[in-house]
């Protein structure tokens, strides 16, 4: 099972790759600007957003660790993005190794002030690729409204 999470998100990098290798064709300030239809909220705001989906859920979620989220500063340029989501790669690397034999474990997961998740090591990695993929369609989107033709960035793609 594992290798097939392995390769399934093999597969996530490198539409990744193709939404990361578009954005270096996005000016700069264009990446930090904020769109009104997006409550004035910016790409690379959008994509630290992403990053730390995956952080919290994979790590300090699971883990009960509390690394530190990522900040504006991991946002600032394409290439900040870059080692930004370099980090998710080696957590989700590592999240994958350690339920590797285990993948449908139930986990009970305590949350602050509200009620107790029953998750699988499964539902938290579906959970955290999928929600990159919708926030994937709205960079492409944002990217259109400030002017530019987004690129094809799907799994399957030409």
């Amino acid at each position: 099972m594992c290798a097939t999470l392995l390769h399934q998100y093999q597969l996530v990098l490198s539409s990744r790759g193709a939404l990361l290798n578009y954005c270096e064709t996005i000016r700069p300030e264009h990446l930090a600007q904020a769109i009104p239809l997006y409550n004035n909220d910016c790409m690379g705001s959008l994509m630290r957003h992403e990053a730390n989906t995956y952080l919290g859920w994979l790590f300090n979620f699971l883990q009960q660790e509390q690394r530190p989220y990522f900040t504006e500063d991991n946002h600032k340029n394409i290439q900040a993005i870059r080692g930004m989501f370099d980090e998710v790669n080696l957590m989700v690397t590592s999240f994958l190794q350690q339920y590797k034999d285990d993948i449908n474990a139930p986990l009970t997961l305590p949350r602050e002030g509200e009620t107790v998740l029953t998750l699988t090591p499964l539902e938290l990695f579906t959970h955290v690729i999928t929600h990159e993929y919708h926030h994937k369609g709205q960079l492409a989107n944002m990217s259109r409204q400030l002017g530019y033709i987004p690129v094809d960035t799907d799994v399957i793609r030409n």
